[in-house]
């Protein structure tokens, strides 16, 4: 589909790269010639993955451990990535959601979600962003968001607030950092299986969300990593501050919470009580 050397030369930053769509996407860079740096807060799954990267592609792959929660962590991972050269891309894809009446949120809990999804994300874009400012080196940031932005979703409230601060964050900067050379740009996916999120948000009793979707599958994470090295490449080079979705057009029948609407007290309660063991 691609040019294999579309992404040639360009040095990228995946947050939370260590699984799921973070490495898919990780994968389709080096195979699309990119140089990728992946970041986690589990230094020995970062280093597993990479090595298999390496193994499938060939290609360069670094890590670093950080917790993107941290400011202060954020900035001393970019000092160490700026030594043997600035970035070109980075891409805000770590995040954190589960299922929960909201009624019931600790502000322990709202701050699981809130802090890697928005201030980890808002720390990484401004960290990259000031250095490439101040090195006159154009950029581009691809946020992965999510359908709430657009639909809002209830009992997932912190991730629905959390992934639309970002969607404005990158209308904003593409305005602010459009004449400096800096794109952004976002993705809202719709339902990607992954380990980590159905975990959380695919729990058992839920009803079948694919019969709620105009094609009646899931996607495919190949098809995530193509539209994001799509738009991460010098071929998007005139798309700034938009969000593409790609559902299948699941967000126009349904915010994907609705079954969650007719669960009783008890079964709220079981999903209280494991996520607490959990």
């Amino acid at each position: 589909m691609f040019e294999t050397g579309l992404l040639k030369d360009k040095r990228i930053l995946v947050t939370g790269g260590g699984s799921g769509l973070g490495a898919a996407m990780g994968r389709r860079f080096l195979a699309l010639g990119a140089e990728l740096v992946i970041c986690g807060r589990k230094l020995d799954r970062l280093e597993a993955t990479a090595s298999n990267m390496r193994a499938q592609t060939g290609g360069k792959v670094a890590t670093i451990a950080c917790d993107i929660r941290d400011g202060a962590a954020v900035e001393n991972m970019m000092d160490v990535i700026w030594r043997e050269g600035p970035l070109d891309i980075l891409v805000n894809n770590a995040a954190a959601t589960f299922i929960a009446q909201s009624e019931h949120l600790s502000f322990r809990a709202a701050d699981a979600i809130l802090a890697p999804t928005l201030h980890g994300a808002m720390y990484c874009t401004l960290a990259a962003g000031r250095r490439w400012i101040e090195g006159h080196h154009n950029g581009v940031i691809l946020s992965i968001l999510s359908t709430s932005t657009i639909t809002g979703r209830a009992f997932t409230v912190p991730s629905a607030m959390a992934k639309s601060a970002v969607l404005a964050m990158t209308k904003s900067l593409a305005v602010e950092w459009g004449p400096k050379g800096i794109r952004t740009v976002a993705i809202a996916p719709g339902p990607f299986p992954t380990a980590g999120a159905s975990g959380q948000l695919r729990l058992e009793g839920r009803d079948d969300t694919l019969m709620r979707n105009p094609l009646g599958r899931t996607g495919e994470h190949s098809e995530l990593a193509d539209l994001a090295s799509f738009l991460i490449s010098d071929c998007a080079g005139y798309i700034n501050g938009e969000m593409v979705v790609i559902d299948g057009g699941a967000h126009l029948r349904s915010s994907g919470a609705e079954d969650l609407l007719r669960w009783t007290e008890a079964q709220w309660a079981d999903q209280r009580a494991a996520r607490s063991k959990g």
